[in-house]
């Protein structure tokens, strides 16, 4: 399968895309709290992107019928928006595709419903900075394994364990595309990626085994054990230097950067 290369100027529109994706999970810290139901958030969700001259991209993809994934607690990716209300101590991941001018972003953050238990609070932060240490290791000509492998060895110290059946992807013209980045090391993760590729990394971690199944609704992916799980994203682009992170508001990056140490 092919990957595509993107061009500067696709760059900077998935760029664009990026940055309403990262103000949206802005807005939505003052929504995500004990009471409201995920079909609401994705209600609020739909209006802030659309409000921004942008399409939710998940809505209608494969028939996903909702403009954003909401998964609670031991749901790891794809919850189906719905009527269930968060409550204290629930955590929830929130992922989300936003399409303008012709192109893609991808990106998702866990969020803590009012006071969670610390097993789940280091769930949240350990997820995050394990997305940044797969980060830190994109450059022209590294291999997938380089990303994949330092996500796995971060989290299997604490006893984690990564979902093997998803993983991350190329992206840009389209919500899926060529590489996947699995969060391991695979037979075909020696493929290297060139300058111009664009690549969403995502790590589902959780306190489990990592075994998981779809829910009776088709789509959501839930943990067989009923352990918790987080799950964070960014869109990223290969660069000569390094790595550019498309879906991070632009005068945020430098703290994100120290608080990474990026």
């Amino acid at each position: 399968m092919m990957i595509y290369i993107k061009t500067k100027d696709e760059i900077e529109r998935i760029r664009e895309c990026g940055i309403i994706s990262a103000m949206l999970f802005e807005y939505l810290n003052i929504y995500v709290q004990p009471g409201i139901t995920t079909k609401e958030l994705d209600r609020i969700a739909e209006a802030f992107i659309r409000r921004h001259n942008a399409v939710p991209s998940f809505k209608g993809y494969m028939d996903f019928p909702a403009s954003i994934c909401a998964s609670v607690n031991e749901e790891v990716i794809h919850g189906l928006p719905c009527s269930r209300k968060l409550k204290e101590g629930d955590i929830i991941g929130i992922d989300v595709g936003i399409q303008k001018n012709g192109v893609i972003s991808d990106s998702a953050k866990s969020y803590a419903v009012g006071r969670i238990s610390k097993q789940d609070q280091d769930l949240l932060t350990r997820t995050e900075l394990a997305l940044y240490k797969g980060i830190a290791k994109v450059k022209n000509n590294c291999e997938i394994n380089d990303i994949g492998g330092t996500i796995l060895d971060y989290i299997k110290q604490f006893g984690y364990d990564v979902i093997k059946e998803y993983c991350g992807h190329g992206v840009g013209y389209k919500n899926h595309e060529e590489p996947e980045i699995p969060n391991y090391r695979y037979t075909k993760g020696k493929r290297k990626l060139k300058t111009g590729t664009v690549i969403a990394i995502e790590p589902m971690i959780t306190l489990g085994q990592g075994e998981q199944f779809v829910l009776d609704d088709g789509w959501t992916v839930v943990t067989i054990d009923g352990k918790n799980s987080a799950h964070f994203e960014h869109t990223v682009a290969v660069t000569d230097n390094g790595f550019d992170i498309l879906t991070v508001k632009p005068e945020d990056l430098s703290e994100i950067k120290k608080k990474f140490n990026l």
